[in-house]
């Protein structure tokens, strides 16, 4: 698509997304997920689709949503626009973490609502799950969910359709890294 896509902007998955979504189903269609967490916006859904010939419950969580670019969303990228980005990124990786993009959102702001999300994923109690939502916002989460500093998120690196695997044993406060970016099932179409 070539625009720039956060929480504004809720378009469909393209053909290699599908085949991206189809792929991840495959590799992992036989893990005994009990649930399936997506965000409100809509690519999160149609990433996790295929599962929805095993009757997985699938819920909703909008605290899952993707930062809000503000005024770069929905717009092709450009020089300037990419200068505004990678300045933005380097404030926050300095630990600016109350700074956006005009009119978008901080990434303090996206972690709080993400703490909202947590606690309805862990108040249900089931395992293992999967849970569906986007490269920003994943970091984010990540660190929420690891207790690392929120201005290290660019450590964890993403691709469209990874896996990461985390898991936490009764008594632990922060979840443990098992698997990292995982593009296994996605080699075929690289």
């Amino acid at each position: 698509m070539g625009i720039v896509q956060g929480s504004g902007v809720d378009t469909d998955i393209n053909d290699k997304g599908i085949a991206q979504a189809d792929a991840f189903y495959q590799a992992y269609k036989h893990i005994p997920f009990q649930q399936i967490f997506v965000s409100s916006l809509k690519r999160t859904h149609q990433t996790v689709a295929p599962f929805q010939e095993l009757n997985i419950e699938t819920q909703v969580i909008p605290e899952l949503n993707e930062i809000n670019w503000g005024i770069l969303e929905g717009q092709h990228p450009s020089e300037h626009s990419r200068r505004e980005f990678y300045a933005m990124l380097a404030k926050w990786r300095n630990g600016e973490l109350n700074v956006a993009i005009n009119g978008g959102e901080t990434p303090n702001s996206m972690v709080k609502r993400q703490k909202l999300g947590l606690k309805k994923i862990e108040t249900l109690e089931k395992s293992p799950i999967l849970v569906c939502m986007h490269g920003r916002a994943l970091r984010g989460f990540l660190c929420l969910l690891t207790n690392t500093p929120l201005h290290q998120m660019d450590d964890f690196e993403h691709n469209n359709v990874c896996l990461y695997v985390l898991e936490k044993h009764s008594g632990e406060k922060q979840y443990r890294i098992i698997t990292k970016n995982c593009q296994a099932h996605l080699t075929h179409l690289l």
